[in-house]
């Protein structure tokens, strides 16, 4: 298999104990996976985190590592465990007890993608699906932890926003007003993968930046969020999901007019996380 599964962007001056990750914004769509899907590249794009990599690029400016993955989510999902493996797509797999994601055809090697639009016209070789998982997953995985180690070994202290994007209509049933629903959902396992006090500060900095802002609801962390969120080894993990809607055409996968406008807010608010315990680290101040 070709392609890298990651890039790794890091700051000039590492100031911030902050690490920004981007795991579903990959588009490197590998020709052989496109003619094996019965879906047009468009609708394969459908669950891509679109764009989400170019929102938060100014991370490395403001003192913080960037990384992201290269691969879309379609062909591996970087936010499961690698062991959800769904034996309706993958031949060989075994199931293993109730997991609705797997169930549903969001595992590790996605059978669906958005509103449930079948990717693949019949299951794969066991061979394949750990072909992507040993090229693509382990290694932005492990790349991810090298990160947050050395971070907490720089600062004592480390924090990982996991950046995401989530259709409008996620958010649409919530609110009968438009100005009820949130604009950007903080997920972070209901306080077991962050501190609260860094929770709050990740709020407010969203919410200073102009946008509604919920915790939890109606998406509080996945894999990702789980897996290294650990408070108890000052290692904490926050998941973002920004609605789609304020910065692109779902329809048409492109940037819309207000793209730049919501880059210069979500850069406030990435100012602002980036100095989170600065007051308690002096390699900050450096």
């Amino acid at each position: 298999m070709s392609g890298q599964a990651y890039s790794i962007e890091m700051p000039q001056m590492w100031q911030s104990r902050v690490v920004i990750a981007s795991p579903h914004s990959g588009a490197n769509y590998p020709d052989s996976f496109v003619k094996q899907s019965i879906l047009d590249p468009k609708r394969l794009r459908s669950s891509e985190d679109a764009f989400v990599d170019r929102l938060f690029a100014a991370a490395p400016r403001l003192g913080m590592p960037l990384l992201t993955a290269q691969m879309p989510r379609a062909f591996v999902d970087l936010n499961r465990s690698s062991e959800e493996l769904d034996p309706a797509l993958i031949d060989g797999a075994v199931k293993r007890g109730q997991n609705p994601r797997v169930a549903s055809g969001l595992g590790v090697i996605p059978r669906v993608v958005s509103n449930g639009r079948t990717i693949y016209r019949g299951k794969i070789p066991m061979s394949e699906a750990r072909a992507r998982i040993d090229n693509y997953w382990f290694p932005y995985h492990e790349a991810l932890q090298r990160l947050l180690d050395a971070s907490r070994a720089r600062f004592g202290e480390t924090i990982l926003i996991d950046c995401h994007s989530m259709p409008h209509e996620a958010v649409e049933g919530l609110s009968p007003r438009a100005t009820h629903r949130p604009e950007i959902v903080l997920g972070d396992r209901f306080g077991a993968a962050a501190d609260g006090r860094i929770m709050d500060r990740v709020e407010a900095a969203f919410a200073g930046a102009g946008f509604r802002v919920a915790r939890n609801s109606p998406f509080a962390g996945a894999y990702i969020t789980q897996t290294y969120g650990r408070p108890s080894r000052r290692q904490h993990a926050i998941q973002v999901e920004i609605d789609r809607s304020l910065y692109m055409n779902e329809a048409e996968i492109a940037p819309n007019e207000d793209f730049e406008i919501i880059r210069a807010r979500l850069n406030r608010a990435l100012g602002e996380i980036a100095v989170i315990g600065a007051e308690d680290c002096p390699l900050a101040a450096e």
